[in-house]
């Protein structure tokens, strides 16, 4: 029995391997053969032969044919990464936003970084936002989203056909699908249990197969339907002098103001860290010397000392 099924399943396995190419071949020789119909003639018994010409073969091959492949769509996917200029980058991100949403999209992400300045100059706030569009409103996005912002510094479009890739995809699921068919039909059929488990452990794979080539075609029609569009706004760059006498003696009178006010807040900094400590160490201070105080009061006083008594040195008698 085993190794019946085992035959069953090699059987099955060529069968679906030479289908495509036997259903290619046979369309060409039932297109290039008609067949003869056998007509009876009306005055006798005897049989006539009737052919049919080629170009009445030629003409009827398109209606012999109904299950023709459609067109298929063409799967193309679009992305774009745009970098703009604006005076208010943030009331530009919010105007980029409902570009996305008036299209028919969304908004991925949206973030902010704070960009350091050279040259001791001060900082900016770089925005980027990252969006998904209809891919039939691709155009018409970027077309506003550039007039949203402002001047483009850098724009990359991309497109990438996978059309090949998706019907690859559909033919596999075809023939995965249809093998699926063919081992559940055998399953029933078995009478072994470990028949049934070989049956099941190819049926097992099978699916896997199938769920993982769906997950593929899901993910194509997902990234051909709708476009990612990567958007980086930035300030708009102001054009500054950056020689001259003038010039350095401001940019030296900034970087002094700047100084001043780092050490300004050092100070600050450093007297607001070191005064709880001082309030801490003079409050410990009073408290000991109130402490003393009340001891020395408390303390009785010593009794009073008599006072000390003053011997005269007597004269020397006269003699």
């Amino acid at each position: 029995m085993r190794l019946t099924m085992t035959f069953a399943l090699t059987l099955a396995l060529a069968a679906l391997a030479g289908c495509a190419g036997g259903a290619r071949d046979e369309a060409p020789q039932h297109a290039a053969s008609a067949p003869a119909a056998d007509v009876p003639r009306e005055g006798g018994g005897d049989v006539a032969m009737k052919t049919v010409s080629l170009q009445q073969t030629e003409d009827s091959t398109p209606q012999q044919q109904p299950n023709a492949p459609a067109a298929v769509e063409r799967k193309i996917i679009r992305n774009a990464t745009l970098t703009l200029e604006a005076d208010d980058p943030s009331q530009a991100v919010q105007r980029v936003a409902s570009v996305a949403e008036s299209r028919g999209g969304f908004v991925v992400t949206s973030e902010s970084r704070q960009q350091g300045g050279a040259g001791g100059s001060k900082g900016y706030e770089v925005y980027t936002v990252e969006m998904r569009v209809p891919a039939a409103q691709f155009d018409a996005a970027l077309a506003e989203i550039r007039a949203a912002a402002g001047s483009v510094t850098a724009q990359k479009i991309t497109g990438k056909d996978v059309t090949e890739e998706y019907i690859d995809l559909e033919a596999r699921l075809r023939t995965q699908r249809a093998l699926e068919t063919q081992l559940m039909e055998i399953m029933k059929g078995a009478e072994a249990v470990a028949d049934a488990i070989a049956v099941q452990r190819e049926l097992t794979n099978v699916r896997t197969e199938i769920e993982r080539l769906e997950g593929r075609r899901r993910f194509l029609e997902n990234q051909s339907s709708l476009s990612t569009i990567s958007v980086t706004i930035e300030p708009r760059a102001r054009l500054v002098s950056t020689t001259g006498f003038f010039s350095s003696l401001g940019r030296a009178f900034g970087q002094g103001v700047d100084i001043a006010a780092t050490i300004t807040l050092f100070l600050v900094s450093f007297l607001l860290a070191i005064l709880p400590v001082v309030v801490f160490l003079g409050l410990v201070y009073f408290l000991l010397r109130y402490v003393v105080r009340r001891a020395r009061r408390a303390r009785p006083a010593p009794p009073p000392q008599p006072p000390a008594q003053e011997y005269q040195q007597q004269p020397p008698p006269v003699a």
